[in-house]
């Protein structure tokens, strides 16, 4: 593959500065084409929620690829719950069948992407100890986006005639949920 110009982050609770969500947003921020998120857990703060939404809005295509079904059914909830403004702004979600994908990545204009630890939800961003490293390479950038394009081959994408489907009683308990999210 040769060189790779690469710099790892670190970050946890006891870092002042918060290197992932700040990482996060600056390349929300630089995309101009398409960014790519793969995650085991989707659960991003208002600032990431608001950053996604504003590429989209922007013209960048910006896929998120989770798992249909999660092994942790309450951050499923909530996660289920953030999706629909997410997917109105223009972003597109998709789901993966079983088997669980604990599988984490996000590629920005097949040029940069990060890999490592982190996922996109509280715990990652603020109290967990998490390491990723971010990467410029047009070559390791490619051979992600083709591991993406696999998940997504075999993968559906949630509408709007999805979320609103959902029973009263379901959108309740998923909207209880999202407000339990900082705990999850």
């Amino acid at each position: 593959m040769g060189s790779v110009v690469a710099r790892g982050i670190p970050d946890g609770p006891d870092e002042d500065f918060e290197a992932l969500l700040f990482t996060f947003l600056g390349a929300l921020a630089q995309a101009r084409r398409s960014v790519r998120i793969v995650t085991p857990y989707f659960l991003p703060d208002p600032a990431l929620i608001d950053a996604l939404k504003v590429a989209a809005l922007r013209g960048v295509e910006v896929q998120i690829i989770l798992p249909a079904r999660g092994n942790l059914r309450t951050v499923q909830w909530a996660q289920t719950a953030q999706l629909g403004p997410i997917i109105h702004s223009g972003c597109h979600v998709y789901l993966t069948p079983e088997p669980f994908d604990h599988s984490k990545m996000f590629v920005v204009d097949g040029a940069w992407s990060l890999v490592g630890s982190a996922n996109w939800d509280p715990r990652s961003l603020r109290l967990n100890f998490e390491y990723v490293v971010e990467c410029y390479s047009t070559t390791l950038a490619s051979r992600l986006d083709t591991m993406i394009d696999a998940k997504r081959a075999s993968a559906r994408e949630l509408t709007h005639a999805d979320l609103r489907m959902r029973p009263l009683p379901v959108k309740l308990r998923d909207g209880v949920m999202w407000l339990a999210q900082p705990y999850l």
